[in-house]
């Protein structure tokens, strides 16, 4: 299959790498040294077990027409870049092209397929005015979850640190031939790619933590442990879990595990800075929309409450918009 990895950065370094190792043709969109360092010594990944692997035939172009249509489109940049990419994106399209997005929060096509009452709405927090909708035609779209974690430690090279499963589902739960397809080339690439009839649930139980966890650390500078262990944050994180699950069970998502322990699995991770934080602190623009905005506005289209998502969901937007406007970054550093 030829696919095209939309976001040459950790995640995408990491799918593409195995991808092109396991025989599938793979084309990285990317820019400036990545873009030089693939295309000079292909994709490089360091796993777990500090083991390399080598894709020393992937190749990388900076304009989507240089790939031309694809089989595959793995969408792994950030929710809020998606926009950028439009309309050069439908380059990458051909008759039959998938569109596998490979995106935290909750994704623009949400009520694509959904059925009952909301089926075919948009969503304004993650995609204003329908831009990305009008330019990816809804039947080319597959979800998916990441679970997996990793960074791109220098251009072309991505260091696992851990996690091979990115779970994946058509919009309306069918198991379609053109899925089984796709997790077969994932699964032959070394991953777990199950096929979920329900991928919207899958999409919430991430996003239930990344929308409570993600804004409380970008705000406080805390780490998960930190939160999950200080009783006034802990309390604050688990407020915030229980309206969303109340907006996701009128949307009729079902929530697999509790609460609770949602909770004690993030604190289980242990000191670790949530990508939010981790861009609060390199000065990049914050992923707010589709983590918490969207889930604002889904309270509003249900009719559930939700004070205490919407008060930091103020808070980290007035920060992100300080951050922008300085055009600076915050870190907590010893005195």
């Amino acid at each position: 299959m030829k696919f095209a990895v939309v976001g040459a950065g950790a995640i995408g370094g990491y799918l593409g790498t195995k991808l092109a190792r396991a025989g599938e043709e793979v084309t990285f969109i990317a820019r400036n040294r990545n873009l030089a360092a693939i295309n000079t010594h292909g994709f490089r990944l360091i796993l777990e077990d500090g083991r390399e692997e080598h894709a020393p035939t992937a190749r990388a172009v900076q304009k989507m027409a240089d790939a031309g249509p694809q089989d595959v489109v793995l969408l792994t940049v950030k929710a809020h870049q998606v926009g950028d990419l439009l309309p050069e994106l439908r380059d990458l399209f051909g008759p039959q092209t998938m569109v596998v997005t490979m995106i935290n929060g909750i994704p623009w096509w949400y009520f694509h397929r959904l059925g009952g009452e909301f089926d075919g709405r948009g969503l304004a927090s993650v995609d204003p005015g329908g831009r990305i909708a009008s330019h990816i035609e809804p039947e080319r779209l597959i979800g998916s979850v990441v679970y997996p974690a990793a960074e791109l430690v220098e251009p072309g090279v991505v260091r696992v640190i851990e996690g091979n499963r990115f779970t994946i589902g058509e919009p309306n739960g069918e198991r379609s031939e053109r899925i089984e397809a796709l997790s077969a080339a994932l699964i032959r690439a070394g991953f777990k790619a199950p096929v979920s009839k329900d991928i919207r649930s899958e999409i919430w139980i991430k996003l239930w933590g990344n929308l409570s966890f993600n804004p409380i650390s970008a705000l406080t500078h805390a780490t998960l442990e930190d939160i999950c262990r200080f009783p006034p944050s802990r309390a604050l994180a688990a407020a915030m879990m229980a309206e969303a699950q109340a907006v996701a069970e009128k949307l009729g998502v079902q929530f697999k595990i509790s609460l609770d322990k949602r909770i004690a699995g993030a604190e289980a991770v242990g000191a670790h800075k949530t990508s939010m934080l981790q861009d609060v602190e390199a000065g990049r623009a914050l992923e707010i929309e589709a983590l918490v905005g969207s889930v604002v506005e889904l309270g509003c289209i249900t009719g559930i409450a939700t004070p205490a998502i919407n008060a930091i969901y103020a808070a980290v937007k007035l920060l992100a918009h300080t951050l922008a406007s300085r055009q600076g970054r915050l870190r907590v550093e010893p005195s």
